[in-house]
This record gives C-alpha cells, sequence and structure tokens, in this order.
C-alpha cells in the first residue's frame, strides 16, 4: 500500500494502516484533523509535512525520513512501539512520551517536555533545544547530542552519553547508573543527589556542581567556575586544572591541580574521610 503526493487533513486520515508506504505528502488543511496515523502497523513515512496534532499514537514499527512536524504538530509520538527517526525536524511541545524502542538520528528537535517516560532510546548526531527533556528515561544511548535545555535528565536511570555539548540547568537530579565520556556539561546545580554518575574526560562548567550524590566519579574532568563543589557527596574525582572552592564532601578523595578554597564544617564531615589533595 503506497500513498503518494496526497494531502489529508482529516479526523484519523491514515486509521489502523499496515505495512504502507507514505511519501511526499501533507498532514495539513481547514478540517484541523487529529491523529493521522493512529493505530498504525509497519509503516514508512517520508518526504512528508505534519502540521496537525496527535499525529503518530499507538504505533508499532514506523520509520520517519525527511519529514517536519511542525510547531503545530504537539504531542507528536505517543504510546509507540519501534520507531526510527532520520533527517527529520520535530518541533512540536511533547513530542515524545511514553515510547519504548526508538531510534534518533540527524533530527533536529525544539520541543518542551521532550521525550518523558519512555525506554530504550539511542540519539546520534542530534541538536535539541527544549525544557524538561528526558524525564524519567532509562536505557539509552546518546552519542554526538547538541542540546540547550533546562531541567534535564531528571530521574534518568541506565545511560550512556559520548561526545555530547550539553549547555543545560539543573541537568542529571536523581539519576542513576549514568557514564558521560568525552562530553562539555555547562549549567548551574549539576547532577545534585545522582547514584552512581560518572564522567570521564569531560568539561564541566558551573557553580555548585555535584552536591549529595552518591558513588560519584570524575577521571580526567576539567571543571570551569565551579565553586562550592561536591557538598555532602560520596565522591573520587581526578581533576585536571583549578577547581574554584570544594564544600563539605563527606567521603572518597578529590584530587585537582590547584583548589582555591577547602570548606570543611566538622559538625557536617568527618576530618579525613574525604582525602583531598592538589599540585
Amino acid at each position: 500500500m503506497i500513498f503518494v503526493n496526497e494531502t489529508h487533513d482529516e479526523e484519523r486520515a491514515f486509521y489502523g494502516i499496515k505495512d504502507a508506504v507514505v511519501k511526499n505528502c501533507k498532514i495539513d488543511g481547514p478540517a484541523d484533523g487529529e491523529s493521522a496515523f493512529k493505530e498504525c502497523k509497519n509503516i514508512q513515512v517520508e518526504d512528508t509535512y505534519l502540521n496537525l496534532r496527535y499525529p503518530f499514537w499507538h504505533v508499532d514499527d514506523v520509520a520517519i525520513t525527511n519529514c517536519h512536524m511542525t510547531e503545530n504538530c504537539r504531542a507528536a509520538l505517543w504510546y509507540d512501539n519501534g520507531v526510527v527517526i532520520t533527517d527529520s525536524k520535530m518541533h512540536g511541545i511533547k513530542a515524545l512520551r511514553e515510547c519504548k524502542n526508538i531510534q534518533i538520528k540527524d533530527t533536529d528537535i525544539i520541543s518542551p517536555e521532550f521525550a518523558w517516560r519512555s525506554h530504550n532510546i539511542t540519539v546520534e548526531n542530534t541538536t535539541l533545544e527544549g525544557e524538561y527533556p528526558f524525564f524519567e528515561c532509562t536505557d539509552m544511548e546518546i552519542d554526538g547530542l547538541k542540546m540547550k535545555g533546562k531541567y534535564s535528565f531528571q530521574y534518568i536511570e541506565n545511560v550512556t552519553f559520548r561526545k555530547c555539548n550539553l549547555d543545560t540547568k539543573d541537568a542529571f537530579w536523581h539519576a542513576k547508573n549514568i557514564t558521560i565520556e568525552d562530553s562539555v556539561i555547562k549549567g548551574e546545580y549539576l547532577g545534585w543527589y545522582a547514584e552512581n554518575i560518572r564522567f570521564v574526560r569531560c568539561k564541566i562548567i558551573g557553580t555548585q556542581p555535584l552536591c549529595y550524590c552518591k558513588g560519584l566519579v570524575l577521571e580526567d574532568c576539567e571543571m570551569d567556575g565551579c565553586d562550592l563543589s561536591f557538598e555532602r557527596s560520596e565522591v573520587v574525582a581526578t581533576v585536571k586544572g583549578h577547581i574554584d572552592s570544594v564544600k563539605n564532601p563527606i567521603t572518597g578523595s578529590v584530587h585537582a591541580d590547584s583548589i582555591g578554597e577547602i570548606i570543611l564544617e566538622e559538625e557536617i564531615v568527618t576530618p579525613g574521610k574525604c582525602k583531598i589533595t592538589q599540585g
């Protein structure tokens, strides 16, 4: 079943189709119909313009290639299983939610509340702008993501990041079992309350990072503008260069080339439980 060069604006235009290709079509028009591809299975959507709400709900096995989901295309993918998105634009709010088995590659995303409560996700060479991305997501591999966000990656679990550039406030709060390699992370209050989060050859920029953490590891990292670091954290850190200040780490060790200020309040920490060295 193949649909080519068609325009549809009716409600549930392609409802329930299976084993189909939709190519060079438009989901747009005055009828303003919702849910164009609801309850579909094994479909390919290529070179298609989507300007109406909720197009891919309860869909199994969909490949979306070179498509444009506009800002009017809100809540584009919900409750889906088996989605591959390539060379596309996702510009509507809440673009992905409660989905699983998702692959995203070479895609531009502008979407507040992107990818909530979704699982088994791979992201490659993609740009993302939005508040609260990836809330409560699990089991992800993220490579080459360039992101500008606010409250990112909160409550995520079992995730690896590689070669990413993340400009984001309050990222990784309550995150568990996270590895971040060869990346730049810029923001404020990074990673509070995280468990088993590991940074390898990363550059961390911003105030009061990595407080109240358990199982925190930094290997050969840089820290820029990082004051009041590691407060009440269990940490093992090796830092190349300078840390502005370290405050009340609970256990472990911190080593840097230089540390501007070390704050240890005996009513909070036990002297010597965290070994702090420089030079």
